[in-house]
């Protein structure tokens, strides 16, 4: 019997090197319950780490065997883990150890665990020794293998007969170290199928991506001896809209876990992992594909990943599906469980990518709509990678002008050149505003002279001194934009260590005043405390007023006016679990906690969008509002997900929850109404760095009014 570490064989692991963790999840939701693929694969028992209390420990009894530390210290983590709810945290200096004493496993096995470095900063090494007849000997040396981020490196390797101990030893800079989870111990056995099934995370098929996962065949196995091959998989697309808009389909080799890449996600698979030949769909959906290997089974999961392939101009209001038809191992036809899961895969496109236009990452989307129909996408460019300002950053646009169809090529609208002696200039983390009576838009962002962005920012009004409000304007729906104007003497307190937008978007009132979510940190004697705000402007952008803070220790905003001037702020709280929402009525003069504050919409420490569909198609009020995050009260990010109110945000009905992404990712998101009857969103998705999709208004407001037609379903 194969005995595990763990609770739970897999699920979207926290990405800790991104991410702080946070409080154990709540329960979600109906419409968007975890699928099968986010729950245990194959769950074959055991215990462990599981039922240790969090915290430093020197032994450790468990149903595998006993866990001693014999050098340095060890403790078991409760926030960051791949399964279940706890890790084994060896936490480095010149050396630590731990050893597990076991019973021999009456000949020849195999022992594997998933690993997570815990430090960036060499000296790091992470070694497994193996006990024989009292004698030890080097059985692994992973310390090239193991990386940062996401428990993604499997140590494994097969136990000599007579094998009755193992001993695990870190070396790092001490406090770091590695964190280690899921660790199986498997005797020598000849293999054989535990379990064959589909699984289908929600994932977007995106048109630019050549690698859009659409299926996984999940195929779990015991034993070491005689490996099994799977031979051949057969499947359809019954299910999809528009299987001749697909080029090709193909069959990847995906490892033992189906967590894919939100930083590469167009090479999370290798020529080496291809199964079988790619192949050309045809226009007939329920066309029988057979593709063929063989590849050599692994004991444990085995994961299997239909692929497709979207033609450049494919109907991004499409969907695509997949179902299999059979699979042979060993010469013998297996059946498969659940064949052809509930889930249906939306269309979508990569807008931008990791490596297009020469820039390694693209962050903080915005997007809106003009009063011609046009859409306006706005997005740091952050060439050099992931890192927030100080850092060479960009702010990008690209143009819409056929509901998100296609789109221009992107342009640098707001840039600033660096300056001599400082550790480089950048300008960032947009906002975009439509002025709907002019239809001007405004872009606003911030400009770090230097490191004054959020932690080297100061009090003051200079470049030198403080971070500087940035705004451009386009006069010609978007196709140009005019010098930057610092507003920052304008507005900002010269006490307060920082002034910046949303980031996202602002609004147009009902009476023509100009709205921009905002944020500014107090002075360093009073802590740095964060508080959102808003700023407006009653003559087009000409001069701007600011708001008092709503509430401490929040940041990143969006607004919305409900009815008769009342603003509503929807903030990101540093404290976690759940945004903080209070309206004004006085330009956020003075400040009202919503009902709906701290309870109503669950997050992970993120930014979030929200917008009123009436305002945004008519600027009258109609009650119905539109929210997109990541639809987790805690860290990692995952699981994108628009809600929808009818009553001005007073509830969140579960029913009309719209999961539309559930990998991990950055987890920024914005919405606009394309039209009065599709949503469109732009967001930091789990297959590109910027994914534009397009929803019928009716999936989120069924009843009558809803959406004047099917729009393009």
């Amino acid at each position: 019997m194969v005995l595990l570490l763990s609770t739970s064989l897999l699920a979207l692991s926290a990405a800790s090197s991104l991410w702080p963790g946070g409080p154990s999840p709540s329960k979600v939701p109906a419409k968007v319950e975890p699928s099968a693929s986010l729950r245990a694969l194959g769950d074959l028992g055991g215990e462990g780490f599981e039922g240790a209390a969090v915290g430093a420990f020197t032994r450790l009894e468990s149903k595998i065997g006993v866990w001693e530390v014999t050098q340095g210290a060890a403790a078991i983590n409760g926030e960051h883990v791949r399964s279940g709810s706890r890790s084994l945290h060896l936490t480095g200096g010149r050396r630590c150890e731990i050893q597990l004493d076991f019973d021999e496993l009456g000949g020849a096995g195999r022992f594997s665990f998933w690993a997570e470095r815990w430090t960036r900063t060499d000296p790091f090494e992470l070694t497994v020794a193996v006990r024989v007849s009292g004698r030890w000997t080097e059985l692994v040396d992973a310390s090239g293998d193991v990386i940062i981020g996401g428990f993604r490196a499997e140590v494994a390797a097969t136990l000599p007969p007579g094998a009755d101990g193992l001993r695990v030893r870190c070396v790092s800079p001490a406090g770091k170290g590695v964190l280690i989870d899921d660790v199986t111990l498997e005797p020598a056995r000849p293999m054989a199928i535990v379990g064959c099934r589909a699984l289908q995370p929600v994932l977007p098929v995106l048109v630019g991506n050549r690698l859009n996962p659409v299926l996984a065949l999940e195929v779990v196995t015991s034993g070491l001896l005689d490996a099994l091959e799977l031979e051949s998989i057969s499947f359809d697309l019954a299910g999809t809209t528009q299987p001749g808009e697909l080029e090709r389909v193909e069959v990847f080799h995906g490892g033992a876990s189906i967590e894919l890449s939100y930083d590469q996600p167009d090479s999370v698979f290798k020529d080496a992992d291809r199964f079988g030949a790619s192949r050309r769909p045809g226009r007939d959906a329920t066309r029988l594909h057979t593709v063929r290997g063989p590849r050599a089974l692994t004991p444990g999961r085995n994961v299997f990943w239909i692929s497709v392939t979207p033609a450049a101009g494919a109907d991004l209001d499409g969907r695509v599906d997949a179902r299999v038809r059979s699979v042979v191992i060993g010469g013998e036809e297996i059946q498969v469980e659940d064949p052809s899961p509930a889930t249906v895969q939306r269309l979508g496109l990569a807008l931008r990518s990791a490596g297009s236009g020469g820039s390694r990452a693209y962050r903080i989307p915005g997007l809106v709509t003009t009063p011609k129909g046009t859409l306006i996408a706005v997005y740091d460019i952050r060439w050099k990678g992931w890192g927030d300002l100080p850092g060479r950053i960009d702010v990008g646009c690209s143009r819409s002008v056929d509901g998100g169809r296609s789109w221009s090529p992107m342009e640098v609208i707001m840039t600033q050149g660096p300056g001599d002696g400082w550790r480089g200039d950048g300008v960032g983390d947009p906002a975009v505003l439509v002025d709907r009576e002019r239809g001007h838009v405004h872009v606003l962002a911030a400009w770090s002279h230097g490191d004054r962005a959020w932690r080297g920012s100061g009090p003051g009004l200079a470049p030198e001194e403080t971070g500087q409000l940035m705004l451009t304007t386009s006069t010609d729906d978007g196709r140009t934009f005019g010098p930057l104007r610092n507003l920052t003497e304008m507005v900002k307190d010269p006490a307060w260590s920082y002034l910046l937008q949303g980031p996202g978007r602002g609004i147009t009132m009902g009476d023509g005043r100009l709205v921009f979510p905002a944020q500014f940190q107090l002075s360093p004697d009073q802590g740095r405390t964060p508080h959102s705000t808003v700023l407006v402007s009653a003559d087009g952008g000409a001069t701007w007023g600011i708001g008092t803070g709503a509430r401490p220790d929040t940041t990143e905003a969006a607004v919305v006016e409900l009815a008769d001037g009342e603003l509503m702020l929807n903030m990101r709280d540093n404290r976690g679990g759940s945004r903080a929402i209070f309206t004004t009525r006085d330009e956020g003069g003075t400040w009202v906690p919503h009902p709906s504050s701290r309870s109503g919409l669950t997050e992970p420490v993120c930014m979030a969008s929200l917008i009123h569909v009436g305002r945004e198609l008519d600027g009258e009020p109609d009650g119905r509002l539109l929210f997109s995050n990541p639809a987790v009260p805690s860290a990692p990010r995952r699981r994108m997900t628009i809600r929808a109110s009818s009553d001005g945000g007073e509830s969140w009905a579960a029913d009309r929850w719209l999961l539309l992404d559930e990998g991990q990712s950055a987890g920024y998101s914005c919405l606009t109404m394309i039209d009065a009857d599709t949503v469109g969103i732009l967001y930091e998705g789990s297959r590109a760095h910027m994914t534009f999709q397009r929803v019928p208004l009716l999936e989120l407001f069924p009843e009558p009014g809803g959406g004047t037609s099917r729009g393009g379903r």
